[in-house]
């Protein structure tokens, strides 16, 4: 009788194994499982991007015009940035030169008031100097421009009629002709065109005063944004470090930093060196007594800004415009843009700039032609910057690369060592057997 319960016992373990391995199988399926949460969370955020990356490449005119919409409603905020960014090394500056170390102030906010109240003071006062002095002098300057060119024509058909009579024998009839078919209508445009001008002003009038409320609004955002730099810069510190480990969130933090110092000491410094540049031009233009000193000089201070290709294009416009007052003004002012641009490339950019992008001359010809075909004249100018931001991540990223694989730059330059030493230890054993050789011959040649 226990053999028999014993059988049926075992009978019955055995029957109820498979089930119990079916609902372990059933309860591992189902369980929860953090591999699984991330691969569904992958899935549905690659779904839901690759979906409004599509409707927006469907729909792209109604995509771009809330684009603009929502570029001109942040228009104040970003403009506000664009000055507290550019304003921020100089300010800072103030803060540790002026009132930190000649007046010995102890309170950091009082510093930073007083700093910013400094520098917007004289910002402000630049302003007010261009509003005044410099805006009426280039509107005189281009009005006599426009007065002038019927006074122009006279003489330049003037100067045609007495090659007719000087030499006969050349006949200028083509060039009269032309010029006298073409110049009423030339004539008349350019001079008309201020009339055209005063009613297309008149009516962006309303245009003019939403941007310079726009211009005060980021004016006091930007006071905001200085003000709370420290409370800004430790809320982003405390995102990063939110979402990303310690060691990651370290080297993104100094990646950014680097990079801005990059962009931002290209700036700030191209803008101190051209304002330099222009302020130069203006006293040597007025000490040569040359014509549209303040136009001139304005063109060749903000043209100074593109590297390299900026002070030629700055120096065409000056020489025409003197050319037509005569030809040996527009001479003397091309002599002296030419001694302004050694100057300003043999001792006070490199003193100002100094290497801050580390670009080679060839990086920086494709950055500012890249970035006038992307954007005009502004992308000339900030191309370099940029391409100088992503040039020094790209050299990070593979030096990283390098450092995994235990590879440093010393070991391509010591093997480019060891292959020139080669290379003249095969070439020094060549002229030894060349010798050896040649030494038999003549021997050969005794025999």
């Amino acid at each position: 009788m226990e053999a028999n319960t014993n059988d049926n016992n075992n009978t019955d373990t055995q029957a109820q194994q498979p089930q119990m391995q079916h609902d372990n199988n059933s309860r591992h399926i189902f369980s929860k499982n953090r591999n699984y949460y991330t691969i569904s969370i992958y899935v549905i955020a690659t779904v839901v991007i690759c979906a409004i990356l599509l409707k927006i490449i469907i729909n792209w005119t109604s995509t771009v015009s809330a684009i603009n919409q929502i570029i001109s409603l942040l228009s104040p905020f970003l403009l506000g940035f664009f000055i507290a960014y550019i304003l921020n090394p100089l300010i800072r500056n103030t803060d540790e030169k002026i009132f930190n170390n000649f007046f010995k102030l102890k309170s950091s906010s009082v510093r930073k008031a007083l700093s910013i109240l400094f520098v917007y003071l004289i910002v402000f006062g630049i302003l007010t100097v261009c509003i005044v002095v410099v805006i009426p002098e280039l509107y005189n300057s281009i009005l006599n421009i426009y007065s002038s060119i019927q006074d122009y024509y006279n003489e330049f058909m003037k100067f045609i009629n007495s090659l007719n009579k000087k030499y006969p024998d050349i006949d200028l009839s083509y060039v009269t002709n032309i010029v006298e078919k073409n110049s009423t209508n030339i004539v008349d445009f350019l001079q008309g065109s201020i009339a055209t001008i005063l009613p297309v002003i008149y009516n962006t009038s309303r245009s003019v005063i939403s941007g310079v409320i726009n211009f005060f609004i980021a004016v006091i955002v930007s006071c905001y944004m200085l003000i709370d730099k420290d409370i800004m810069s430790t809320n982003s510190k405390k995102v990063v470090y939110s979402f990303f480990k310690k060691e990651k969130a370290d080297s993104f933090l100094s990646t950014v930093f680097e990079c801005n110092e990059i962009f931002s000491g290209f700036i700030v410094g191209k803008a101190i060196d051209s304002t330099i540049i222009g302020i130069l031009c203006f006293v040597f233009m007025n000490i040569m007594q040359l014509p549209y000193t303040v136009l001139v000089s304005v063109i060749v201070g903000i043209l100074n800004m593109i590297p390299y290709f900026g002070p030629f294009i700055g120096a065409i416009p000056g020489a025409i415009l003197c050319l037509t007052v005569s030809w040996q003004d527009s001479l003397m002012f091309i002599i002296l843009a030419i001694i302004l641009q050694t100057f300003d490339g043999l001792y006070l950019g490199p003193k100002i700039l100094g290497d801050s992008t580390g670009l080679r001359p060839l990086w920086i010809i494709f950055a500012i032609s890249a970035g006038g075909f992307v954007a005009g004249i502004i992308g000339m100018f900030l191309g370099v910057p940029i391409v100088a931001v992503i040039a020094f991540l790209c050299d990070r990223y593979i030096n990283r690369r390098l450092a995994a694989k235990n590879i440093t730059t010393d070991d391509f330059i010591v093997s480019h060592i060891h292959d020139d030493n080669k290379k003249a230890d095969s070439d020094a054993d060549n002229n030894t057997n060349n010798k050896k050789s040649f030494r038999l011959f003549k021997l050969k040649a005794k025999k």
